[in-house]
């Protein structure tokens, strides 16, 4: 088996790879808007040229959005400590009903070592039910009760 420092660390460094991809594509996205946004060096465009000019840049602005939110995601994971801890805070791996956690930024699910995951913000309804807990540590969310099985 696998240090657990060295587990917990791989589940950081795929948090961290995962958001990198998202504002990448993000990024692309963006971009590829914004340029279809621009107009040519033509001295005239007609009407059709504007409104898909206008489109371009309006989608272009949604996307920024998702650029932003995924800068500020990497911000919180590079932010967040992933030392070995025994309770439910920031930074944790928490285990209960055979599912993965990872306290620190919303995600989808990730596999690691043959283990899913997923993460849940630090303002997440399970996550404030369950922090400060233990191993061993019962809480209850959405009506159903569950044990902590495990915290790295």
């Amino acid at each position: 088996m696998t240090d657990r420092a060295a587990q917990k660390q791989a589940v950081h460094d795929k948090l961290m790879s995962l958001e990198a991809a998202e504002l990448a594509a993000a990024k692309a996205h963006y971009e590829a808007f914004l340029k279809e946004a621009q107009l040519g060096d033509r001295e005239v465009h007609d009407k059709d040229d504007l409104v898909a000019a206008r489109e371009n840049r309006d989608l272009a602005a949604a996307f920024d959005a998702p650029v932003q939110a995924h800068h500020a995601k990497i911000d919180v994971i590079e932010n967040t400590d992933f030392a070995l801890t025994d309770t439910v805070g920031p930074g944790a791996v928490v285990s209960f009903g055979g599912r993965n956690f990872v306290v620190c930024v919303s995600t989808t699910r990730f596999d690691v070592d043959g283990k899913t995951y997923m993460g849940i913000s630090m303002q997440s309804p399970i996550y404030l039910a369950m922090k400060d807990l233990r191993a061993g540590e019962s809480f209850a969310h959405n009506g159903q009760d569950f044990e902590i099985e495990d915290i790295m």
